[in-house]
């Protein structure tokens, strides 16, 4: 009984010292100080967001490969994109679409927060942490071609180094001289947001000063596509009109488009982005993230996972439902996510519900899974910054189950002193994070 009780008075002042500790680094401020996107609308920020507010609609039919044999034939592909246009010859030929989008990313988002000239003194205060959700699905379409029809011996010999999913941090590692830690996260379409997130716990854990992070993907393959069509999930009433095709939250909705791209962005702790005179866009104020322990593919009907990310998000961030003026959605426009979402918003925040602007750029850009969360942080964090709803395209009649404010297919200006991005990903992953305005 006596080694109980020590026992348990151990552990009670390890939990209170936890907890103090866990107050101590969430008072460290972390601040978004460099953006860097590749989308389906714009490449580069400026391109990007001068899209978004207009409410340009990036999906087209497919140009990759012949799309007649499949049931979906549209998708949100990176408009006149050429790897040789950014990168030498041989590095085209060592890297997958998606570590490219990174690369490109990146290096926007690092020149942006002018640390391309600036030196750190300690290499390992400055990390990279990335999400992707699949890796180089090309490279594995072609790698498996060769390997049916013409035998083992003409598999492409960086098939492995291009395909996997932490080559787009090592890549972009190398790229920028970044010698901290370099991780990537998968957790489907909550990577990006999640990446986002544990970056943030690094820099107010006293690890890291600096961290590029931020989400990346592109799965627009026969592979990727046959797939996803194969789970019923993607859009298929509107091949013929395809800037129709991703109506969250209408009563029409038939499923997801496939987006791609890169969302990156550079946290800094705010009183080392303040010495070096950095501009702050925003405060990333907090992150919350739960599991539905429920479905493979399907959210938790009441979505009480969700709720539980938006509440611990908001509880990192300081904040009270009613301090909140915007949401941007996971929104994907399938038949399951979008009532189940506006259910979890309206538990979360109560009747405070009925006053937010919640809207889905996917809408926009399709759904860029991995790079979801990334794309829509600096969505998030530039409405903040311009006091500026985006749409959500093609919301002609609303399901009756989605009854919020989902700014109908025109984008107006208001003022947003804070909002949250959320993130739900297969597999049950609920993600949050927490934009402040400065």
């Amino acid at each position: 009984m006596l080694e109980w009780r020590r026992l348990t008075f151990f552990v009670f002042l390890s939990n209170s010292a936890f907890d103090r500790a866990r107050k101590e680094f969430a008072m460290r401020r972390v601040a978004i100080t460099g953006m860097g996107v590749v989308s389906p609308i714009g490449i580069g920020v400026e391109a990007f967001w001068q899209s978004v507010k207009a409410g340009i609609c990036g999906i087209a039919p497919i140009t990759r490969f012949d799309t007649s044999p499949f049931a979906c034939r549209i998708a949100g592909e990176v408009k006149n994109y050429k790897a040789i246009d950014f990168f030498e010859h041989r590095l085209v030929q060592r890297t997958a679409l998606f570590t490219q989008f990174a690369m490109i990313a990146g290096q926007e988002a690092w020149n942006d927060a002018g640390l391309n000239q600036f030196t750190f003194d300690d290499p390992n205060r400055c990390g990279v942490l990335l999400g992707n959700g699949i890796g180089g699905l090309e490279v594995d379409d072609e790698a498996h071609r060769k390997l049916y029809e013409k035998g083992n011996t003409r598999i492409p010999a960086m098939t492995i180094p291009k395909m996997i999913a932490n080559e787009a941090a090592g890549n972009v590692s190398m790229l920028l001289g970044i010698k901290g830690s370099a991780h990537v996260v998968v957790t489907a379409c909550a990577s990006g947001t999640d990446a986002i997130g544990f970056a943030l716990d690094r820099i107010r854990s006293g690890r890291s000063d600096v961290m590029l992070t931020g989400g990346t993907e592109s799965t627009i393959t026969e592979y990727g596509i046959g797939g996803f069509c194969q789970l019923k999930a993607l859009s298929t009433n509107f091949n013929d009109t395809p800037h129709r095709a991703s109506r969250p939250f209408d009563k029409d909705r038939d499923g997801f488009v496939m987006g791609e791209g890169a969302g990156i962005v550079v946290l800094e702790e705010w009183e080392h982005a303040q010495h070096r005179g950095a501009k702050i866009y925003a405060e990333l104020a907090g992150f919350g993230a739960s599991a539905d322990a429920f479905h493979l593919t399907a959210p938790s009907p009441d979505g009480e996972g969700a709720v539980r990310a938006i509440r611990l998000a908001l509880q990192d961030a300081g904040l009270k439902p009613a301090d909140v003026d915007y949401i941007n959605a996971h929104g994907t426009s399938t038949p399951t996510n979008d009532p189940i979402e506006s259910k979890a918003i309206k538990t979360a925040f109560g009747e405070h519900s009925s006053k937010l602007a919640v809207s889905s750029t996917k809408s926009m850009t399709g759904h860029a899974l991995g790079a979801a969360g990334g794309i829509e942080t600096i969505i998030t964090a530039l409405a903040v910054r311009e006091g500026f709803f985006p749409a959500t395209l093609n919301l002609d009649e609303a399901d009756p189950e989605c009854d919020l404010d989902y700014v109908p297919n025109k984008g107006r200006m208001g003022t947003i002193g804070a909002a949250l991005s959320l993130s739900l990903g297969f597999g049950g992953h609920n993600s949050v994070i927490a934009v402040k305005k400065v």
